[in-house]
């Protein structure tokens, strides 16, 4: 069942269950998951967190993500792309983000694939929403368990960017990233946020 909070000053609000009774988590549920994103350093610093969350819950690298945030330079491409062995040695050393080779060394590379690519397509945003021509996936799902894992977009989606040279792409974790920068909007009917949301280009707070 969608969880609900009320305020004395305003009416009961219905959210998707996931969103639990964590602050941070309710946070990000009203405020990110599921607006569109059009910013590249935003699409960059959530495809890079996707890839840390792998096989661990998302709301461990919600916490993490200010350290994240020093960590990696503000997620600029550009800067993480120069990322060398000393910054590997680095992060791996940081106790605030997920010290895992795989994923740090996989960060630095898509850096790198990621530029590539926005360069080639003029920007990764609009290599990304052409796959929508343009407007969010507007799902309305009426229980959880009706959301999929993954989609044949999120499969297209991953095979692309798997040619292009990135990894910690999979197609589950490339339909979570869709549905975290708003190509996909998976709220249930029943939650507040099941509308269309409006647009978000610059970074959260």
């Amino acid at each position: 069942m969608p969880i609900t909070t009320a305020h004395p000053e305003r009416p009961m609000k219905q959210r998707c269950a996931w969103a639990g009774t964590d602050p941070l988590y309710i946070r990000y549920h009203d405020t990110e998951w599921g607006v569109p994103v059009r910013d590249d350093t935003r699409l960059f610093e959530l495809l890079i967190l996707e890839g840390a969350q792998a096989g661990l819950s998302w709301i461990t690298v919600l916490r993490k993500r200010e350290s994240y945030r020093e960590a990696y330079k503000g997620f600029d491409p550009k800067v993480v792309a120069r990322f060398g062995a000393r910054d590997v040695k680095r992060l791996l050393a940081n106790e605030g983000i997920v010290r895992n080779r795989a994923k740090v060394e996989s960060s630095i590379r898509n850096a790198n694939a990621f530029l590539e690519l926005a360069a080639a397509e003029g920007s990764f945003a609009k290599w990304l929403w052409r796959f929508v021509d343009g407007k969010p996936v507007q799902n309305r799902f009426r229980a959880q368990a009706q959301v999929p894992s993954e989609s044949p977009l999120a499969l297209a989606i991953s095979k692309e960017l798997k040619k292009r040279g990135f990894s910690f792409v999979g197609p589950t974790i490339v339909y979570a990233y869709l549905q975290a920068v708003g190509v996909v909007n998976d709220h249930l009917t029943s939650c507040f946020k099941g509308a269309s949301t409006p647009e978000r280009s610059g970074r959260s707070s």
